[in-house]
């Protein structure tokens, strides 16, 4: 049975069960792509902006329970525009333990479809819709949550990644 479509979603929005786009981006620790975690589940979350409310309490939490993804053979991955440089002032003045992945160009977030239109206080501008990507060990897509909010999202992806490692 197909699902119901979705109307904020374009209609080619990745969907579960799908193979994950692929990718190639900078962290602080190297390059990383999709062949960097064969055979690990993979969190990709990808949030707007290093040092904003929401995405600080997002990047804490996924940080909290780093060794629980460990345990779980996942690995966690932050994603968003913003540069290496600040990507690594994020990860120093919060003691981060996720790697952060810039996406300058924003070709990632085009591909899994989080590069959205958005408003805000009338205004209308392109920005990173807040959204977590679940792959499994071969890469496909096994939980998709768009539109997170930021606080408890790190317990809920955890559970699901254990589920996968099971």
């Amino acid at each position: 049975m197909t699902p119901p479509i979705d109307p904020n979603q374009p209609t080619d929005a990745l969907i579960e069960g799908a193979q994950a786009p692929r990718f190639a981006l900078a962290t602080a620790s190297g390059p990383i792509s999709n062949e960097s975690f064969s055979g690990k589940t993979v969190v990709l979350f990808f949030y707007p902006r290093d040092n904003t409310p929401g995405c600080t309490t997002e990047a804490l939490e996924f940080t909290a329970l780093i060794e629980e993804f460990a345990a779980a053979n996942t690995v966690v991955v932050g994603i968003s525009k913003d540069t290496l440089k600040k990507h690594e002032n994020f990860a120093n003045k919060h003691d981060l333990k996720v790697l952060l992945a810039s996406d300058a160009d924003s070709t990632t977030c085009e591909d899994f479809g989080v590069w959205r239109e958005k408003k805000m206080y009338g205004k209308t501008f392109y920005g990173i819709e807040r959204s977590t990507f679940l792959l499994d060990g071969a890469g496909r897509v096994q939980r998709i949550w768009r539109k997170v909010k930021p606080a408890g999202h790190a317990a809920e992806v955890l559970e699901a990644a254990k589920a996968i490692t099971q």
